[in-house]
């Protein structure tokens, strides 16, 4: 099989992945499900928010997890910030990496952060500043950039605005965030191609939704379009409490097994993602959206079996 490249994995089942969860997990149980997805190769995770507890309950000991992550040197640990407060509490961890938020409606941005969009644009430009200047990393993702539960479409136009505004204050990437997962393949490319237009060196990292089943051809496209980081979450938990009806992310083993059966390298451990999966929905005493988990890998072939009677 012709190798087609390499594609950068983002686990964020730790923040995205859990936040919209009804289920409170412990920061024990947190700790486990990250060190599942460091076990099957991940590199690269974003493991809390420093969001206040009264809006997402299931983030209120984000300094605990923190404090209690496995020291790595071959590992990045993000953390999602959505103000200069957030900012305060993650410059006193061990992060290496810091997010940021902006939305591309001004409804969405205030129901996300008590902000119109220009504010939100404008805040992450500051903390982006801010944050490098203190040694951390800095991404930043433009939430809704596909279209809007409270204003419907969203202009490529506007997303490609606040990108070009963004990029000056030099984050390591820029985002798209598929956050109510209602984008199309075609839109997509649309989109990245739009961008690239305007910013043809910035690297670009994909979030997408697969609320209305259209994730992994989402992805794909980016893929195609030359986005280098997806981001994922282990049996594709997650979604925005701040949209209605934005239900899962991505699975990390069904996208893991698309690309690696495509001929892409993602340094993941396709077992150990479907292991992992199966140990979540068992913690979670439901059906988990990931399909991988259910249905297992490529099959093997069974070498008992004669050919002949084929």
């Amino acid at each position: 099989m012709t190798h087609q490249g390499t594609v950068e994995i983002i686990d964020v089942s730790a923040r995205d992945g859990l936040q919209n969860e009804s289920q409170l997990f412990s920061t024990e149980e947190k700790l486990e499900l990250i060190g599942h997805a460091l076990d099957a190769g991940a590199k690269r995770l974003e493991v809390a928010s420093f969001a206040h507890p009264k809006y997402v309950p299931q983030m209120a000991d984000a300094e605990a997890v923190i404090e209690g992550l496995p020291n790595r040197d071959d590992v990045e640990y993000i953390g999602l910030v959505m103000n200069a407060r957030g900012l305060d509490r993650a410059l006193k961890t061990k992060l290496d990496e810091v997010g940021l938020v902006c939305v591309a409606t001004d409804s969405f941005a205030m129901k996300n952060q008590n902000q119109t969009r220009d504010q939100s644009v404008e805040m992450a430009y500051e903390l982006i500043k801010r944050a490098k200047s203190e040694g951390l990393n800095a991404n930043v993702t433009i939430g809704a950039s596909f279209g809007c539960p409270f204003e419907g479409e969203v202009s490529a136009e506007a997303v490609v605005k606040m990108a070009v505004r963004l990029a000056e204050a030099g984050p390591r990437e820029i985002s798209l965030a598929d956050t109510i997962g209602v984008a199309n393949p075609w839109q997509v490319k649309a989109l990245i191609s739009a961008l690239r237009a305007e910013l043809p060196s910035i690297p670009l990292r994909g979030h997408f939704h697969n609320t209305r089943n259209t994730g992994l051809a989402n992805a794909a496209a980016a893929v195609e379009s030359g986005v280098g980081s997806l981001d994922v979450s282990i049996g594709g938990i997650g979604g925005c409490p701040f949209a209605p009806a934005a239900t899962g992310n991505v699975p990390s083993e069904d996208l893991v097994y698309m690309l690696e059966r495509g001929g892409f390298d993602t340094g993941m451990n396709l077992d150990r993602l479907i292991q992992a999966s199966q140990w979540l929905t068992k913690k979670m005493n439901k059906d988990l959206p990931g399909m991988l988990g259910r249905a297992g890998g490529f099959p093997k072939p069974d070498n008992k079996l004669d050919p002949a009677a084929a």
